[in-house]
């Protein structure tokens, strides 16, 4: 366990103050690890899968730095450019800045495609202490030369290895390309692919390096399970798992667009609140459904990768893949979204006739097995046997108790209620 506290890493006290409120103490090992050397303006290359605190590793002390040395960004620019891959993932940014620099005399900016861009043009017109931006966006507001990027002291990119994966590089490049050659520069990505690492070395000088986790690694605290079914079966499989105790909160992945909506409305017809979010929704429906998830006016969020990628929302309990991802890579990323900060959680994932093979891909990524849980009704024992393999590990029928397929790993015998979720509020 981390021993220190905020209050030794030499942060201002109105940053203090912000981060007691929420209930903040201890850094979290990125934040550590992190913070001491950004305060004094090396350059740092980050490697921490998601939930580890790696946005307050970087906004704590940049906005230390903006406070202790004061000035002015010109009109239409900024002193801090933070660049993040989806629109989600820039909101939440931008709201940890306001958060933990509530009490400090600075100005922010945020700007993503999707809506209209006046108010961000008015918002950039003054200059600002901080901007978080998505690369599309940010490029069409500079070449209407209603931003610009010589005055930024501070660059993050944030998730580096998605906005590759999303095709950003190009715009990345002409974006760094306008920025001033003295400045801090903060790379950050869940993974170390030699793209990445290429990058890295072209826009870094003398970085830090920082690993918290291995690449490619699951949280500590998430229990993953896997349920062989029939692909007919998988909604009535996971009826069943939302009826379970302490199915408080569920994030749902589905491989396409059109699965995302047509699961979440055969949820509806069923009385489960639930809301679908992909890129052919609009921003201000995603942004939408986001806030009922993260406000619990709705229980199930189903979504699809990219649209997922950056939702960091409080309290999500269970992570379910009702379709597995083809590629192995984005099963890490999407049950990251459980677990978060050190909290517990449970990853659920269905795995069909078709996709046997996804499922030994992510295994081969993992360097072990998912536990099988086939104490399920809907269990085919021949998807098992065919994915059998020396190390596989199953769940043995030995729990009895309503519910006991529901996806619940066995716990202490604490429980108030039968039933493997009965006491899913622990974690």
């Amino acid at each position: 366990m981390n021993e220190k506290t905020f209050n030794e890493l030499n942060l201002v006290p109105l940053i203090i103050r912000a981060l007691t409120e929420k209930g903040y103490e201890r850094p979290t090992p990125i934040q550590a690890a992190a913070i001491p050397p950004l305060l004094t303006g090396c350059d740092l290359i980050g490697c921490a899968q998601t939930g580890t605190g790696k946005t307050a590793a970087f906004a704590l002390p940049i906005l230390q730095k903006l406070f202790t040395n004061r000035k002015k960004a010109p009109p239409h620019g900024a002193r801090v450019l933070v660049l993040t891959p989806t629109r989600e993932l820039a909101a939440q940014v931008s709201e940890s800045f306001k958060t933990y620099g509530r009490y400090l005399p600075l100005s922010h900016a945020l700007v993503f495609g999707g809506v209209g861009q006046s108010p961000q043009v008015e918002a950039l017109r003054r200059g600002v202490d901080v901007l978080v931006a998505t690369p599309g966006r940010l490029l069409d507001l500079m070449n209407q030369k209603y931003a610009g990027l010589k005055s930024v002291e501070v660059f993050v990119l944030d998730e580096a290895d998605r906005m590759l994966d999303m095709g950003f590089l190009p715009d990345i490049k002409r974006i760094i390309a306008t920025l001033p050659r003295e400045r801090q520069t903060l790379l950050f990505s869940a993974t170390m692919a030699p793209e990445i690492l290429k990058l890295a070395q072209g826009i870094l000088i003398n970085p830090v390096k920082i690993a918290v986790s291995p690449p490619a690694s699951v949280a500590d605290h998430i229990e993953e399970w896997v349920l062989f079914v029939e692909d007919a079966n998988k909604r009535a499989l996971l009826s069943e798992l939302l009826k379970a105790p302490g199915m408080d909160r569920a994030l749902v992945f589905t491989r396409t667009k059109h699965g995302a909506n047509r699961l979440a409305t055969q949820l509806e017809k069923t009385a489960v609140k639930a809301r679908a979010i992909h890129g052919n929704k609009s921003q201000t429906t995603r942004m939408a459904a986001l806030e009922d998830f993260r406000q619990g006016r709705c229980r199930v969020l189903v979504a699809t990768d990219i649209a997922a990628r950056g939702i960091d929302v409080a309290g999500i309990s269970h992570v379910i893949n009702f379709d597995l991802p083809n590629d192995p890579e984005s099963y890490v990323h999407r049950i990251g979204r459980t677990a978060r900060s050190g909290a517990k959680g449970i990853a659920i994932s269905f795995c069909g006739a078709s996709e046997r093979l996804y499922l030994r891909d992510i295994e081969r990524l993992l360097k072990r097995s998912v536990p099988v849980d086939e104490n399920h009704p809907y269990h085919v024992s021949s998807f098992a046997r065919s994915n059998h393999h020396p190390h596989a590990t199953t769940r043995p029928d030995n729990r009895g108790g309503r519910g006991r397929f529901r996806g619940r790993p066995q716990r202490k015998k604490n429980r108030t209620a039968e039933g493997p979720l009965a006491n899913a509020r622990a974690i």
